[in-house]
């Protein structure tokens, strides 16, 4: 098995998305991805990046991905935020994830963050197992709050 980890570019955002499609179908929320090719790419090779990510690749076939960001943290500064490690399933279980995870690990250091964070779904047990081993905390008592981009509008008119 020779995977290759190696940072993204503006050409595999397309599989990326097939990837992040995927992801939804798993946890249960096809519907919620609204994010369009264009905007994925301009987002990540645009003028103004906002997220840096890695592709894993399995005989020159992109089988994963991890998309990392920016956070500010007023207690803790700058520290990387993973937005999503995917692998497709047919994929899994060759430690391609954890491979990606590292990735994101040396990217913080060589950034100087001072730590990494994540949001994992509460049924996901196999993701529970996966962080586990790397010693990951879980701050149970902070919920996550949103608001939709409609929802934005009208709380800016008020």
């Amino acid at each position: 098995m020779n995977v290759v980890i190696r940072k993204a570019e503006a050409a595999d955002v397309p599989r990326m998305l097939e990837l992040v499609h995927e992801l939804a179908l798993f946890e249960r929320a096809p519907e919620e991805v609204t994010v369009s090719l264009e905007q994925m790419r301009d987002a990540g090779f645009g003028p103004d990046p906002v997220w840096v990510g890695w592709v894993a690749e399995l005989e020159g076939v992109i089988v994963g991905m991890a998309v990392c960001y920016e956070r500010y943290s007023t207690w803790k500064g700058r520290r990387l935020y993973l937005e999503d490690i995917v692998v497709t399933e047919s994929a899994r279980g060759k430690r391609i994830g954890e491979m990606l995870f590292r990735q994101c690990a040396a990217y913080a250091v060589e950034q100087d963050y001072s730590g990494m964070l994540w949001q994992v779904l509460d049924w996901n047990v196999d993701a529970h197992r996966f962080y586990d081993r790397f010693g990951a905390h879980y701050a149970k008592e902070w919920w996550n709050g949103s608001v939709s981009k409609e929802q934005l509008k009208q709380i800016a008119v008020r």
